[in-house]
């Protein structure tokens, strides 16, 4: 399908190549006479927006549909929770102690790809942010049960590089937020949401409004650790005061474990 040779037409990295051997004047070295597709200058432009945000839709999607990604499982979680052999070094007293859920997000990514792998490989693929903490350590869990997994990075003013764990053909940089929220949840069954920040909260509440509103089907949405989730949001008040429907807190569960949460994920797919 992607076979040059079936091109009717000239491949355009032929004509990107004729152009840097052309004569150098000042038409060819005018801004106007590049490529359009090759003039970066131009694709970044403010009116070409629209464009960038078709291609970066466009290049994952393309990547994981070639990877044959069926469907993803996938992990939210802070950036800053430690492995616990680094736990000593955190920043804060409480964050040494959130670093148990960074192995339980390896555990849990692990027995995921475990399952995945033993029916085929292509189903419930582990997809994180790409970056350390919690998302490293579901790459990690991915990575040591011998598959593959996804990381859809963002570029951030301080450089969050993509861990050592995801697959490398699978590893994403995007500069919307909107198009990266769009990978995370387009082929996801199922969501494990661990303590984290700001980009945890906004992951989760934007997965949680679409579930509510019904643009998205339900899926299991798990959340690692009731003591943190309730120490920080009062999911009881929200409903007590009538801004969420009671219902709308069935819409998610707390596992505190690996194994709970593999235990969950039967139970959703087992039929009733």
């Amino acid at each position: 399908m992607n076979d040059p040779r079936s091109h009717v037409f000239r491949d355009s990295h032929q004509d990107i190549e004729t152009a840097r051997h052309l004569p150098d004047t000042p038409q060819t070295r005018s801004a106007a006479y590049r490529l359009a597709f090759a003039d970066n200058d131009f694709l970044c432009r403010d009116e070409l927006r629209p464009v960038r945000l078709q291609l970066e839709l466009l290049k994952a999607e393309m990547a994981m549909n070639e990877a044959r990604i069926a469907s993803t499982v996938v992990l939210f979680g802070g950036a800053r929770i430690p492995a616990p052999d680094h736990s000593a070094e955190a920043k804060t007293p409480m964050l040494g102690t959130l670093s148990k859920y960074y192995d339980e997000a390896r555990r849990f990514a692990r027995m995921v790809t475990e399952q995945s792998l033993s029916q085929g490989g292509t189903e419930n693929i582990i997809c994180t942010g790409g970056g350390p903490g919690v998302m490293e350590a579901g790459n990690r869990g991915a990575a040591e049960a011998g598959g593959v997994s996804i990381g859809l990075n963002i570029v951030l003013p301080h450089e969050q590089a993509p861990n050592a764990y995801v697959t490398p053909n699978l590893s994403f940089n995007f500069h919307y937020f909107a198009i990266r929220k769009m990978h995370f949840l387009m082929r996801a069954r199922a969501v494990a949401v661990f303590p984290g920040g700001f980009g945890t909260l906004d992951e989760m509440f934007e997965s949680l409004t679409l579930i509510q509103t019904k643009r998205m089907r339900p899926i299991p949405f798990l959340l690692f650790g009731r003591s943190f989730w309730d120490s920080v949001i009062n999911w009881q008040s929200l409903a007590d005061a009538g801004t969420i429907s009671q219902a709308d807190l069935d819409l998610f569960q707390f596992v505190e474990t690996a194994e709970e949460a593999m235990a969950a994920l039967t139970q959703a797919s087992t039929p009733t």
